[in-house]
Formats: C-alpha cells, sequence, structure tokens
C-alpha cells in the first residue's frame, strides 16, 4: 500500500443514496434533552424489522444474548453465518465485536442488523453487536468498559462454546462505535490485555474534525452534520477546544445540531477527562503513542465531515509500524453500511469491509 493522503475526495454523490436521504430524512439531528423522537424515528427508518422480507439479507442463524455486565444486562445479537460453519464447529472461527455508530446518543443493533448479517456471511465470521448503554444518560467511560466487557467474555469460555478461537477476536464499529473500537485497541494495550486479533473502523470519528477540508466540504450533511448545539464551551470542556481540533475555525461550527452535541452528551461533566484523551480522541494522538496496535482496516467517504480525521488515523497507524489498510469511497456518505438495503454501492462497500474482515479473520 502507498502512502495516505492528508485529504479524501468527493465527486457525485451517489443517486440512490441521495433519493433514499432525501425521501426517508434519517438525518442526525438532535434537540437539547429529550432524544426519544429521534431515537424513534432512527429505528422506523433505518430498523431491520422495517425492511420488506427481500430486502433483508441471508443469515445462518441468530442468537439473542444476555450478558450480566458491570452496568447490569448487555444485550447481544449474535449472527452465525452458514458460510463459517466448518470453522464454528472446529472451534476455530474468527469472531467480531460490533458497537454500531449513532454519535454514542442514538442507535440500536436493529438498525445495524441488516449491515451486519451481511458482514458475517460474506465473511463467514461471527459478528456480535453489542446494545451498549447509551449517552448522555451513560457517558464515558461506560461505553468502553462493556466494549471490553464483551471481548474479555467472546476471548474466553463465551468464545469457547460458541466454536470460537481465542486468538480470532477482531473489533469494529462505525462512526462512534469506530471511535470505541480505535480506544479499546489502545486501552487494552496500556492495560497489558490480550489483544484484539484486528480493528476495523467504518468513518470512525477519530477526533473531532473542524480543522479539515471534509468539515468544510460537508458541514451541512449529507445524513450527519458537522455543526455544533450550543453550548457554553467553558463549562463543557476542559481544556479549551483547541485540543479537540477546532483551533481558530471553530467559531464558524456553534450553531445547529451535529458531531459536537454528540461529544458533548459522551463527556463526563466538570472536565475530568480532557476530551483530547487518548481513550476518547485517538486521532488527537501522536504516531508516536499509537505503535503496537493491532492490525487496522479503515474506511472512509467521500461525503462525509469526519472523513479526513479517518485518514488521518490511518496514516498516523501506519506511521507508526502498523499494518494498515485504507478503502475510500468518493460517492458515499457517512452510514453507508445501514444504506445497503437502498442502494447497489453501499451494499458493495459493505462487502468490501466484509472482504477484509475475512482477509484478516483468516490471518
Amino acid at each position: 500500500m502507498g502512502s495516505i493522503p492528508k485529504t479524501g475526495t468527493r465527486t457525485q454523490l451517489d443517486p440512490e443514496i441521495k433519493d433514499f436521504l432525501s425521501s426517508q430524512n434519517p438525518d442526525l439531528h438532535l434537540g437539547s434533552t429529550d432524544f426519544t423522537h429521534e431515537r424513534q424515528h432512527h429505528t422506523h427508518v433505518l430498523g431491520f424489522h422495517a425492511l420488506p422480507e427481500e430486502q433483508r439479507a441471508p443469515i445462518g442463524r441468530v442468537e439473542f444474548i444476555t450478558l450480566r455486565g458491570p452496568y447490569g444486562t448487555i444485550p447481544v445479537r449474535a449472527f452465525y453465518p452458514k458460510s463459517g460453519e466448518d470453522k464454528t464447529n472446529a472451534g476455530d472461527a474468527a469472531a467480531l465485536v460490533y458497537f454500531h455508530g449513532g454519535g454514542y446518543t442514538v442507535g440500536t443493533v436493529d438498525e445495524f442488523e441488516n449491515g451486519c448479517r451481511i458482514l458475517a456471511e460474506e465473511a463467514g465470521v461471527q459478528v456480535y453487536a453489542v446494545e451498549y448503554r447509551l449517552s448522555p444518560e451513560w457517558r464515558y467511560p461506560t461505553q468502553l468498559n462493556e466494549y471490553d466487557f464483551v471481548v474479555e467474555w467472546l476471548q474466553g469460555q463465551g468464545g469457547k462454546e460458541r466454536g470460537v478461537h481465542s486468538d480470532r477476536v477482531m473489533g469494529s464499529g462505525d462512526s462512534a462505535g469506530g471511535n470505541m473500537t480505535a480506544s479499546i485497541c489502545l486501552r487494552r494495550l496500556d492495560q497489558g490485555k490480550k489483544p484484539l486479533h484486528a480493528q476495523l473502523l467504518l468513518y470512525p470519528e477519530a477526533r473531532l474534525p473542524f480543522d479539515t477540508p471534509a468539515a468544510e466540504e460537508n458541514n451541512g450533511g449529507p445524513y450527519l452534520e458537522c455543526k455544533s448545539h450550543t453550548l457554553d464551551l467553558a463549562t463543557h470542556f476542559s481544556p479549551p477546544l483547541e485540543e479537540l481540533g477546532a483551533r481558530e475555525q471553530s467559531d464558524k461550527y456553534h450553531a445547529g445540531n451535529g458531531i459536537f452535541s454528540f461529544a458533548d452528551h459522551y463527556l463526563p461533566r466538570g472536565g475530568s477527562v480532557s476530551p483530547s484523551h487518548r481513550y476518547i480522541s485517538p486521532g488527537s494522538q501522536p504516531s508516536s503513542a499509537l505503535k503496537r496496535l493491532p492490525p487496522a482496516a479503515v474506511f472512509t467517504c467521500g461525503f462525509d465531515c469526519l472523513r479526513d480525521v479517518g485518514i488521518e488515523y490511518a496514516s498516523k497507524l501506519k506511521d507508526a509500524g502498523n499494518q494498515v489498510i485504507w478503502h475510500h469511497f468518493d460517492t458515499l456518505c457517512h452510514g453507508f453500511l445501514q444504506m445497503a438495503p437502498w442502494s447497489a454501492q453501499a451494499l458493495a462497500a459493505t462487502k468490501q469491509v466484509a472482504s477484509e474482515m475475512k482477509r484478516l479473520g483468516c490471518s
């Protein structure tokens, strides 16, 4: 693989995605305090239960698991591919822990089931999608602690009972889930725990993107905005905004909704944890602090305000000496995994992710 550029390209938004966004309006907009309507709307538009039978991706078997986690029960939906039955029966299956996107604030496993089915069956890899606790009701580090718990369970007896090889447990997530996947890889390294076998990061929120061309080009979307909910920055963020990468350009993003709101929901109050902490903003770390991490596959989209921070993180991982593959889709937008039922290009991109899953899971 050659050098990774500083910024990605965008050409023309896939017409099928454009039509879907226009007709269904699943955009990630949030109210100031109550997210009930937003959460219900997303489930209504993107939920697997809402798909016609002919649009549902096939899967060998689905298991609904309830784990006793550090904060109570953790629902996990496991997808067992027919294409991976031989490895499962031999106790040699690869598995993937999946943390969904939604800005830490919205999203359910149901909304990502179709994508997870595609990934599992195309790759021949078991996928475990986690219904983690959402912000702002639950803030950092709740979600990372739940991620860690599921990884430990899958690397241990829980995985053994399901034919999973303990050395082939991978992590993945999109957007905020990509952030948490990158973060859990760092945290497990720092704590001396058994590493994940690989990390697959789909349009990850590696850090806040205000100082990037992608943020300027895609400030108003599509799907995900780079605007912020109106905040008292001094109250919510300590140290100052510069640590988030906004620098002097930040003022133009201080109205509306978007990424800044999501970060606000996730971060603990009172400045107890810096927003540039390596488990909150992996992309803010220098390459020298990113050594010895699991092999990574990073996927970015042209029409995404997170595009360039994902590319930047892939580049930093590579510069640190890690194994990295980067894929870019210049006609797609943030959230393509969920849009596969409505877009042939999104489906092809999802299958590309599965191809990397298969490669990494078998390595």
